[in-house]
């Protein structure tokens, strides 16, 4: 179970870049009635996951990335300054006890030191993705889902200078 608080979701974000200074999305594959939603199965994300209790933002990352992507071949570059968050629109709510209206995330800037076949989006039976591709910053904003937009922007502003220099 994520940490939650005040209905908030905390978890981290994964900015990974390979040499081409190109940066891994993936669709989000749909599974639910609620993210069946055309916005949501034509958009692309960077690899993000919830902090289990007792997790540090890090030990996350890590886990995160062996369970949507099948690899741990990075290098920490960077993470962001500050806590980011967003708001999930009111019809995506998840209901229930502690219904989660956003979340609030540490992001990290990782440099990709495998191949394409050391990636794997199926390695659980909850994959979180039907289908990835490596995208240019521009790219990666313009089809992500609009609720994350703004925070991917800023994500980048505060990571060009270390992408630069990858």
């Amino acid at each position: 179970m994520s940490v939650i608080y005040k209905n908030v979701r905390y978890g981290v974000g994964m900015v990974l870049v390979n040499k081409q200074k190109l940066i891994f999305a993936g669709r989000k594959l749909a599974i639910n009635s609620k993210m069946i939603s055309w916005y949501l199965r034509s958009s692309w994300q960077m690899p993000q996951g919830g902090i289990e209790p007792g997790e540090e933002p890090y030990d996350t990352v890590l886990r995160e990335l062996k369970e949507e992507i099948g690899t741990d071949k990075i290098r920490y570059i960077a993470e962001t300054e500050d806590w980011l968050t967003y708001k999930i629109p009111e019809s995506l709510h998840r209901s229930g006890k502690h219904p989660i209206i956003g979340q609030k995330q540490k992001w990290f800037l990782l440099q990709f030191l495998g191949n394409n076949g050391d990636i794997n989006i199926k390695t659980t039976s909850n994959s979180e993705f039907d289908k990835w591709k490596w995208l240019s910053v521009s790219n990666i904003i313009r089809l992500s889902v609009h609720f994350k937009r703004k925070m991917y922007i800023n994500i980048f502003k505060e990571f060009k200078p270390y992408i630069d220099n990858i």
